[in-house]
């Protein structure tokens, strides 16, 4: 009996000492890490894991996902006459994609979005905006507002849009490069049109190359075109699904990651993997389109393959990593590498001290400089190291700074214009105009009947007399904004006016 007193108290004592640590534990951490919690919920039910430091520190998302909530928005894009099916989209974004199956008439799609600035700057994916006559935003406040865009690169399935509002929430960039295999990351967007969710999980690998964004230089001469895009994707099991596109990719402090562009799925839904463009990559996106209007991209122009056991045996390789340099394709007059020094066969190993795997690795990490900057290549030759100094180019061979001449908008209308010849015009017996003199595939063509060789006499009710004076009258127009369009054909004198929305 004695000794059953004894085993008692010793399990009352053992229970009160562990109850004391543990509230001393949970108190010390939160004020170290700032865990916020409503009506004081106890922090002792959540789970615990050691940090970097050996240090037991909670692991709860709810601060984390009511910071990053505030920041990421609905976009519901809207083609106002659509002549396009969902079969047109591409496999890897159909379903991701929000959108429904209408062939005929307005398209509504929608996706989400992260606001960086708070005067209104917000990331988003570019196939989220594409081609859309008007963007409307959704703020966690329920606020519906009209964005505008502002640029976007195919090349990252990236665009910048903005909204005129102030003093938002917005998620700080964190570097991605630090981030780890392994690591929690939660995803925030608005899948299947269900606002503000929040889902973990962790990053499963770095540096996917999955082939899904087809941006590049067609060929020409029977010859293949040059593939641009940029693909060294977070891959992580946080599940996401249609509607997550644009969404973000935060750490367990609410810093952002990535933006959320894909899934791998059979069924459209989720199934295990989703892929997000690495925040160092948008940040340098972010701030060439709100900067310059265009991104400054450097250009190496090399073709590159990954090297692996096959590769290294067949070209007598005596690495089996890296990024193999099979030639320099129709540009080898404007390759900055080439100029350099670097010779068709080459390995590359290193730039500037990072190790380069793969060549998603050298795509990625070319990709975030600019025409004009300077790079340190660690290329093996031969079976020895060699280290070439290369100053990056852009894609017309030169270091300067690409401009973008015209709005996205102008961009957007499809069109190119030229003076009309002053004999035409007296013979038509009007005072001026200008001519379309080609088509692409953009507004115009979608929604208008406009063919080439229309000539352009008034733009609102505004007469045109010069290219010139047709693109300052545009230029002043904002996304969404209707306008008229009237003239005639040298063959119909009869006028014609057309309407849509910028």
């Amino acid at each position: 009996m004695k000794r059953f007193g004894t085993l008692l108290l010793a399990a009352v004592l053992g229970s009160v000492i562990t109850l004391v640590a543990t509230q001393w534990l949970v108190n010390d951490q939160q004020s170290a890490i700032k865990i916020e919690h409503i009506d004081g919920t106890p922090a002792s039910q959540v789970a615990y894991t050691v940090n970097e430091l050996g240090q037991v520190v909670p692991l709860d998302f709810t601060g984390t996902a009511e910071k990053v909530t505030k920041a990421v928005v609905h976009i519901r894009s809207i083609q106002e006459k659509s002549k396009q099916s969902n079969q047109q989209i591409p496999d890897a974004f159909r379903f991701f994609f929000d959108e429904p199956m209408e062939k005929q008439g307005p398209r509504q799609s929608s996706g989400s979005g992260v606001i960086i600035n708070k005067d209104g700057y917000i990331v988003t994916n570019n196939h989220v905006v594409d081609e859309a006559d008007i963007v409307q935003v959704t703020l966690s406040d329920n606020r519906e507002v009209k964005a505008e865009v502002i640029g976007t690169d195919p090349d990252t399935d990236l665009a910048i849009i903005k909204i005129n509002e102030k003093d938002l929430p917005y998620l700080s960039f964190v570097n991605s490069d630090e981030s780890k295999v392994g690591q929690w990351v939660l995803a925030v967007g608005n899948p299947f049109n269900l606002n503000s969710t929040v889902t973990a999980g962790i990053i499963s690998a770095k540096g996917r190359d999955i082939n899904i964004i087809n941006s590049g230089n067609p060929g020409v001469n029977g010859k293949a075109g040059t593939r641009t895009a940029i693909e060294s994707f977070i891959q992580t099991d946080a599940a996401i699904n249609p509607g997550n596109s644009g969404g973000a990719l935060v750490d367990i402090n609410g810093g952002l990651l990535g933006i959320n562009t894909a899934i791998a799925s059979p069924t459209g839904s989720y199934s295990g993997y989703g892929f997000a463009v690495p925040s160092n990559i948008v940040s340098k996106i972010t701030e060439d389109l709100i900067s310059f209007g265009a991104v400054q991209r450097g250009w190496l122009g090399i073709e590159i393959r990954n090297v692996n056991s096959d590769l290294a045996k067949e070209n007598d390789l005596t690495v089996n990593e890296g990024a193999f340099v099979a030639g320099f394709g129709d540009v080898g007059d404007k390759s900055a590498a080439k100029a350099a020094g670097i010779k068709e066969g080459d390995v590359v190993t290193k730039i500037d001290g990072h190790d380069i795997k793969s060549s998603s690795a050298l795509i990625e990490y070319v990709g975030r400089k600019r025409p004009g900057d300077k790079i340190e290549m660690t290329i093996n030759r031969d079976g020895k190291s060699l280290v070439i100094p290369v100053t990056l180019k852009n894609r017309q061979g030169s270091t300067t700074t690409v401009k973008r001449e015209e709005k996205p908008e102008l961009a957007s209308l499809g069109w190119e214009l030229e003076d009309v010849d002053t004999k035409v015009l007296k013979r038509l017996e009007i005072t001026g105009g200008v001519k379309v003199s080609a088509l692409t595939n953009g507004k115009i063509k979608r929604y208008t009947d406009i063919r080439e060789g229309f000539i352009i006499t008034f733009i609102d009710d505004i007469a045109v007399k010069s290219v010139k004076e047709a693109n300052e009258i545009l230029k002043k127009k904002k996304a969404g904004d209707l306008i008229t369009i009237a003239g005639v054909y040298e063959d119909y004198p009869r006028e014609y006016i057309f309407a849509l929305r910028m």
